[in-house]
């Protein structure tokens, strides 16, 4: 049986990460994976760039059942501290926009980056390989221990670190592996939902748009009743069964089942104003005028729609009464839908819920079962759209990291 400081179940952002850093600090450590392909949510990840961290990022752009929880981890391990790490690998980056930050050539340099990390720190890698079981043992004060069954035999270590991830993407082997062995060890667990993902909506209800398939526009989107109401200014997307975008990623992540989602679909121009002073001087259609707000199609299609608001838009603008004008900018600006649900995990980016915080350590990720640890997307901690979760899971990754080498001795 081969003897291991710490295993690390997930070769993804985080597992290899924590590992890198907790084997260059002397750890003897093992990283086991069931997937074939190292990383592969890396590879994927910001249209095969990777967006691996955003420079604007705090705790404020995190959900959480305890919000404050991610704040000791971020603190400790910046953007500016993985950006450092990147310079020193020469991999060229840019910023996109918002403080998103993209590797210039491909994610695979972020994937090398991190094995060589683990490289440099003697970090042995068994992949694919598949764990069985995970047992504790404290037969004795000072020998306390977790035997690890995999398919490539048994390991036994001092300390075990749960990196797996959660349940976005399942055709690139995402499980709930983590979330049966925090119950399995008493560790309650948030309830999980598909995050930073599109919305769909009622066949019927939605036939109307269904041909906007791929238009998009810059929109204000949001969520929630008056006293917790969320906003997100970003591009939307149509689909053909309902919406996404990075507006609607973002807000996805707030939208409560049953709950209505709020559109301005002309966020910089007052769209009253603008319709009453088009009157007063075109004999334009109204489509043609709202065309200069808004793509030509989402115009046509959107006036259309009158007689289901009691109105006749389908005609001149100075035609046009002035409540019927007055209606359609503020549908038009305050578009109110239900979506009946979303796409699901398999087009998520991200799981919401997790290992319950209640039970982990915010400075070591240690959980209330000693020398067991839970970091990156296993842990009920989801950040927004633009690389947050990346620098989640570099932040408590680094934490597990530190804390498994001073509780080792090293």
């Amino acid at each position: 049986m081969q003897i291991f400081d710490v295993v690390v179940v997930g070769a993804g952002a985080a597992g290899l990460f924590c590992a890198g850093v907790a084997g260059q600090k002397g750890l003897k450590v093992l990283v086991v994976d069931h997937s074939e392909k190292v990383a592969e949510k890396i590879r994927i990840s910001g249209g095969g760039r990777c967006n691996f961290t955003n420079l604007e990022t705090s705790p404020n752009q995190f959900l959480s059942d305890n919000p404050r929880f991610c704040r000791s981890a971020l603190s400790r391990y910046t953007p500016t501290d993985f950006l450092d790490l990147v310079k020193k690998y020469g991999i060229a980056f840019h910023e996109k926009h918002k403080g998103q930050l993209f590797c210039d050539r491909s994610a695979e340099d972020i994937i090398q980056m991190l094995l060589q990390e683990c490289a440099a720190g003697g970090v042995t890698r068994w992949q694919p390989c598949a764990v069985q079981s995970i047992r504790f043992s404290d037969t004795a004060p000072n020998s306390t221990y977790y035997t690890v069954d995999t398919n490539q035999g048994t390991v036994r270590s001092k300390a075990v670190v749960i990196a797996s991830g959660g349940l976005a993407i399942p055709k690139i082997g995402a499980t709930d592996f983590g979330y049966r062995i925090a119950r399995q060890f008493g560790l309650p667990v948030v309830p999980t939902r598909p995050a930073l993902v599109p919305l769909t909506f009622n066949e019927t209800a939605w036939a109307p748009f269904a041909n906007l398939a791929g238009l998009s526009l810059p929109v204000n989107i949001s969520t929630g009743n008056k006293k917790d109401r969320t906003t997100f200014s970003e591009d939307l997307l149509f689909t053909h069964r309902g919406l996404s975008g990075p507006g609607v990623l973002q807000i996805s992540s707030y939208w409560q089942e049953g709950a209505p989602i709020a559109l301005n679909l002309s966020p910089k121009v007052n769209l009253g104003v603008f319709l009453a002073d088009a009157k007063s001087r075109s004999r334009k259609h109204i489509a043609n005028e709202i065309s200069a707000i808004v793509p030509s199609r989402l115009a046509d299609t959107w006036v259309a729609q009158g007689a289901t608001f009691g109105h006749q838009w389908e005609h001149s603008i100075a035609e046009a009464s002035d409540k019927a004008l007055q209606v359609l900018a503020e549908r038009m600006t305050h578009w109110e839908i239900t979506p009946t649900g979303t796409e699901g995990y398999r087009k998520a980016e991200v799981t919401a819920g997790g290992v319950n915080t209640k039970a982990l350590s915010s400075q070591t990720m240690e959980s209330s079962q000693r020398g067991l640890y839970f970091i990156g997307e296993v842990v009920d901690v989801t950040g927004w759209l633009g690389g947050y979760n990346f620098q989640w899971a570099w932040a408590s990754g680094f934490a597990c990291a530190q804390a498994l080498a001073a509780n080792q001795g090293v």
